[in-house]
């Protein structure tokens, strides 16, 4: 199981690297918050789905306002830099630190995402597994 998230770890670093290339603006408002997609491929051994890299960057204090997801969509995040806050549905909200990772269900409500530090940058990268046809990644909530 390590080999197995060592190996997802490195394609996600692979993915964040290549993020200049490939940038496509993706933020739905919030602080200091910076969302491009960098990465998009469809599944040939699963028709219909494609996998989407999104990385997401805050500033100090920066957060994203509280949104949803496309409902096809898993979602599987990871921190690259820095510190998220992060809660999801009725789970309580925690920080994730450089390495530790998280999973969104479909469906699921996106309450909190932000920097955990006022003072230092972060950044994640959240890797959706999803409709083909879903472009609208994610939908702030009212």
């Amino acid at each position: 199981m390590n080999a197995l998230k060592i190996s997802f770890a490195a394609i996600l670093l692979c993915l964040a690297a290549i993020a200049p290339a490939m940038a496509d603006d993706l933020s739905i408002g919030g602080k200091n918050a910076k969302v491009t997609l960098v990465y998009e491929h469809a599944l040939p051994n699963v028709p219909g789905k494609s996998i989407k890299g999104v990385l997401v960057e805050y500033g100090p204090g920066g957060f994203s306002p509280s949104h949803t997801h496309a409902n096809t969509a898993f979602i599987y995040a990871t921190v690259l830099e820095g510190a998220v806050r992060s809660q999801v549905n009725d789970e309580p909200e925690k920080v994730y630190k450089v390495g530790e990772s998280f999973t969104e269900l479909p469906g699921s409500r996106h309450g909190v995402s932000a920097n955990a530090s006022d003072t230092e940058p972060s950044k994640l990268l959240a890797v959706f597994v999803v409709d083909t046809a879903d472009t609208e990644l994610t939908t702030p909530m009212k």
